[in-house]
C-alpha cells in the first residue's frame, strides 16, 4: 500500500468547512484520514509546515489542441503546464482537429491522457457536428465514452432552436451544456470590445451588449427546457446580472469568469501598444465590467475561476491586431494572479478562492474531488503564499507562450500539486 502523510498545513477544504492546521494521510490514491497529529504508520512524511493544503484545482476550460494543433500544445505539455500551475485536473474543449464530437475521439484524448497526463484530463465533447452550429452531436455515446460536458466554445450556438434542442437533449444525459455567448451578427469582423479605446485605436469592436443577450436567451431556454447551463467566460455587467436573475428565479444556471477579465480592461491594448496577448474572445472589457465580474464572484453570482488555456504559436500572434489569433494561455499562471490580485487585495478570502477553484467546479460538472474528506480522491494542491516570483514566460512548461502578465511580479504560488497520491510536480525554481 502506498501511503502519504502531509504534515502540518493549514488545510482549507470549503466543501467541509475546515479552516486549520491538519495533517493528511492519503493511501492508493485517495484520502485515508484528516486530523491533527496523525500517526505515520510507516508513510512517506512531506513536511508542509507554513503551507496551505487545498482539494486538487480543477480547470473547467482548458484547450489542450491535441488532437490535430500539436504545435501550439499537447496533452502532455498542457498538463504539465495544468500541474506547474496548481491544477490537478483540466476539462479539455472540444474545438481540436478533429473536433471532438464523436465517441472515438473522446476515447482517444482519454488514452493519450492516460498514457501521457501529468495530471487528470476531463473531455469535453461538441454541442453540435463540427461545431457548425446545425445538427447535434451523438451526446449519448459521447457521455458513455467519458465526456463530462458539451460545448461549441469558441463559437455561439446561434440558433435558439439548436440550443434548446441541445438543453433537451443533454439533459436526458446528465450533461451540463457549457455556453460561448456571443451574438455573431454584432462580433462579426471585431477584434475587441466597442468602446471610447476601440474608437482611439481604431479598430472594429464588439459590443458587450452582443454577449448579454444571449446569455439572456440561453438563461431564458434553461428555464423553458429545466436544462443546466454554464455560461463560459463571463465579461460583462450586463451578462452577470442575468446570470444573477437567473439563480434567483431558479434556473439551473452557473458561470465562470477567466483571469484575464478580472485583472485587464481594453486599456490594456492601447497601453500595450497592439500587443496581440490582449487579444481573446470575449475581448477585455471595460472598467465597469471588470468590477461586475469581480462582484459577481464576491456575491456568489460566478461560481468558478477558469483559465481559458488557449495556446498558440508565435506566428499566429505576431501579426496585425485584427487578424491575430484570439486567446491566452493561462495554466501557470492563474492560481498566482488570483492569490495576489483577489486574495492579497483583499477582494476574496481564501477559503471563497478555493472554493472557486476547487469545490464549485467539482460540484457544476459533477467531476471527482472538490474536498479531502476521506474516500475522496488524493488530489491535492498546495499553495505558499508568502512566496513572490515574476511571471516569466520563457519558463512556461506550455508550449505556447501567448501571456498579457509577462514581467508581473506576484506573490502567492503553487508549491507542489499531488495527483492520485503522487507529487505530479514540485516548486523547484528560484
Amino acid at each position: 500500500m502506498s501511503r502519504l502523510l502531509l504534515r502540518g498545513g493549514r488545510v482549507v477544504d470549503p466543501a467541509l468547512g475546515r479552516d486549520g492546521s491538519f495533517d493528511v494521510l492519503v493511501a492508493d490514491g485517495t484520502v485515508e484520514e484528516v486530523g491533527p497529529r496523525l500517526a505515520a504508520r510507516g508513510a512517506q512524511v512531506l513536511d508542509l509546515k507554513g503551507l496551505v493544503v487545498c482539494p486538487g484545482f480543477i480547470d473547467i476550460h482548458t484547450h489542450l489542441r491535441e488532437p490535430g494543433c500539436e504545435d501550439k500544445e499537447t496533452i502532455a505539455t498542457g498538463t504539465r503546464a495544468a500541474a506547474a500551475g496548481g491544477y490537478t485536473a483540466v476539462c479539455a474543449m472540444p474545438n481540436t482537429d478533429p473536433v471532438n464530437d464523436t465517441a472515438g475521439i473522446t476515447r482517444a484524448i482519454l488514452e493519450k491522457a492516460a498514457a501521457e497526463g501529468a495530471v487528470r484530463v476531463y473531455p469535453i465533447a461538441a454541442i453540435t457536428r463540427g461545431q457548425q452550429g446545425q445538427e447535434l452531436a451523438e451526446m449519448g455515446e459521447l457521455r458513455e465514452a467519458g465526456c463530462v460536458a458539451v460545448s461549441d466554445d469558441g463559437r455561439p450556438v446561434a440558433s435558439a432552436r439548436v440550443m434548446r434542442r441541445a438543453l433537451e437533449y443533454a439533459k436526458a444525459f446528465g450533461l451540463v451544456v457549457i455556453d460561448h455567448c456571443e451574438e455573431p451578427t454584432l462580433a462579426e469582423k471585431a477584434c475587441m470590445n466597442e468602446g471610447k479605446v476601440s474608437t482611439l485605436l481604431g479598430l472594429r469592436g464588439q459590443p458587450a451588449a452582443g454577449e448579454a443577450i444571449v446569455v439572456e436567451r440561453d438563461v431564458l431556454l434553461a428555464e423553458l427546457t429545466g436544462g443546466r447551463i454554464h455560461i463560459a467566460h463571463l465579461s460583462a455587467a450586463a451578462s452577470v446580472d442575468a446570470v444573477r436573475r437567473g439563480k434567483r428565479r431558479g434556473v439551473a444556471v452557473t458561470a465562470e469568469a477567466t483571469p484575464h477579465h478580472l485583472f485587464l480592461t481594453d486599456e490594456a491594448v492601447r497601453e500595450s501598444g497592439y500587443d496581440t496577448n490582449t487579444k481573446m474572445n470575449p475581448p477585455l472589457r471595460s472598467e465597469a465590467d471588470r468590477q461586475a465580474v469581480v462582484a459577481g464572484l464576491r456575491d456568489g453570482t460566478i461560481d468558478c475561476i477558469a483559465t481559458d488555456h488557449a495556446p498558440h504559436t508565435v506566428d499566429d500572434k505576431k501579426v496585425e491586431y485584427d487578424v491575430a489569433a484570439n486567446g491566452v494561455v493561462g495554466l501557470e499562471t492563474a492560481v498566482a494572479l488570483c492569490l495576489d490580485r483577489l486574495v492579497g487585495a483583499g477582494s476574496l478570502e481564501l477559503p471563497q478562492l478555493v472554493s472557486l477553484l476547487s469545490t464549485n467546479p467539482a460540484r457544476v460538472l459533477g467531476l471527482p474531488g472538490g474536498t479531502l474528506a476521506p474516500g475522496s480522491p488524493a488530489d491535492v494542491t498546495v499553495l505558499d503564499l508568502t512566496r513572490k516570483r515574476q511571471v516569466d514566460p520563457e519558463r512556461f512548461e506550455s508550449r505556447s507562450r501567448n501571456t498579457p502578465f509577462g514581467g508581473w511580479i506576484l506573490k502567492g504560488w503553487p508549491a507542489m500539486t499531488i495527483v492520485g497520491g503522487r507529487v505530479a510536480w514540485r516548486d523547484a525554481r528560484p
